[in-house]
Formats: structure tokens, C-alpha cells, sequence
């Protein structure tokens, strides 16, 4: 689809990775009465995110892969939703949910920018 040799190497990609990790380290220290709900669901959205923008960049068409992205976006809206759960049931403090949503917030910005850059080309524009 684009010059770069795998996934691998989209900045979009290396985000969410790091969004992942960072909600993985912090899920880790809900209750354990949150093991197979909030920690589970929060953890498989954040993961979901990363394993879209992989698959859709496997797919070798624009639209599939813009379509694998909007699925992405839906599932980093997801884990903020998560997140706001964690905070609300006092999981984490307001500090660390802000610098989680600035790392969601950077994710989104990269994101989308990868869905316009396969939409110009897929409509042809450098």
C-alpha cells in the first residue's frame, strides 16, 4: 500500500503501541474485583487498536485499510471511555489519567492523520 516495508514503521502504529503498554502497566493495578471487567475490556480495546492499524495496513487497499483505521478509531475511543471509568472509581488519579488522555490524544492526531494520508492516495494525490 505505501513504501514502508511493514507496519512497523507507521508512526500511527508506534503510538498505539506505546498507548497499549501504558494502559496495560496501569491496568494491572485495578482490584481484583475488575480482573475479568474493567481490566479485561480495557486492555483488549487498547490492544484492538494497534492490531487494526497492523491489519488494515496488511489488506493492500486503501479502503480496507481506511476502514481497518475507523475501527481503530473506535476502539481508542473505547479505551478512553475505559479510562474514565478507572478515574471515576478512583483506579488511577487525575494525573495519570491526564497524561493517559495526552498519549489518546497524540494516538487520535496520528491516526487520523494515516487515514487522510491513505485517502489522497487512494484518490491519487501525493
Amino acid at each position: 500500500m505505501e513504501n514502508n516495508k511493514s507496519f512497523e514503521s507507521l508512526e500511527a502504529w508506534k503510538m498505539a503501541r506505546e498507548f497499549r503498554k501504558e494502559i496495560s502497566i496501569n491496568s494491572k493495578t485495578f482490584p481484583k474485583h475488575e480482573e475479568y471487567k474493567l481490566k479485561n475490556q480495557i486492555d483488549r480495546s487498547s490492544r484492538s487498536v494497534s492490531a487494526n492499524i497492523a491489519e488494515g495496513y496488511g489488506r493492500y487497499h486503501y479502503k480496507e485499510g481506511m476502514q481497518a483505521c475507523r475501527i481503530a478509531r473506535g476502539s481508542l475511543s473505547e479505551t478512553l471511555d475505559h479510562l474514565y471509568v478507572a478515574i471515576d472509581e478512583n483506579y488511577i488519579d487525575q494525573e495519570k489519567f491526564n497524561i493517559l488522555k495526552g498519549k489518546y490524544e497524540h494516538c487520535l492526531k496520528l491516526l487520523n492523520g494515516y487515514v487522510l494520508f491513505l485517502k489522497n492516495k487512494k484518490n491519487g494525490n501525493p
